[in-house]
């Protein structure tokens, strides 16, 4: 199992000592949360603030876009060379040119489903993308619950990767802890963002238990 900490929930005033502090604690990525106050109400970060975190992390980067006008945030935020870039197909009306575009800019292309979207929405993506990222919480905030049917989608997710492409990671963020880690394995994960459950403990030992 892979960990990428969702820094939503760190220290804003501290963050750098906050990036540090989860690369030394062996965390595999780092999930950066871009949010427009638009596709979800809520505003985060620009690309000044995750061009800091690039500088400070030893670890790659995993951009999830919660915008509109996806193209656009693409552009902002390809120069920074995450490891990953995904966007929601819910707000994406030309997903396979997207896809090409952030892979041009030599990134791993990834498409995220809200809770409520259907896994057909993807059907005739999922060979061209490196991972798919399931919500399993209504994205905008952290902290909340997860929703537990979330479970099915995953093992419904993981029989079409098996068919369509196999090298396609899947990707769970919200409400991930010690107490699911396990059934989200069992059930096909590859990558879990977990923010409130790491930053609200021991970095080291919160990132370790999901490992």
């Amino acid at each position: 199992m892979l960990v990428a900490p969702s820094i939503l929930s760190a220290d804003f005033g501290k963050l750098n000592e906050e990036i540090k502090a989860i690369c030394e604690a062996g965390c595999d990525l780092i999930h950066i949360d871009v949010m427009d106050g638009h596709f979800v109400p809520n505003l985060t970060m620009g690309p000044m603030i995750v061009s800091s975190v690039a500088k400070i992390a030893t670890k790659p980067l995993d951009i999830h876009l919660m915008v509109q006008n996806n193209s656009f945030f693409v552009d902002l935020f390809a120069p920074l060379k995450p490891k990953y870039l995904s966007f929601h197909i819910e707000e994406e009306k030309h997903a396979n040119r997207l896809v090409q575009k952030i892979r041009d800019y030599g990134i791993s292309p990834a498409i995220v489903l809200n809770p409520h979207t259907t896994l057909e929405s993807i059907d005739y993506l999922l060979e061209y993308v490196d991972m798919v990222l399931l919500m399993s919480v209504n994205p905008g905030f952290g902290g909340q619950k997860f929703i537990p049917n979330i479970l099915e989608k995953i093992k419904y997710l993981k029989d079409k990767i098996e068919l369509r492409n196999p090298r396609c990671l899947i990707e769970v963020d919200g409400g991930v802890s010690d107490k699911n880690i396990m059934e989200l394995k069992e059930s096909g994960v590859d990558i879990v963002v977990a923010g409130s459950y790491v930053f609200n403990g021991n970095y080291k030992e919160r990132i370790n238990s999901l490992k």
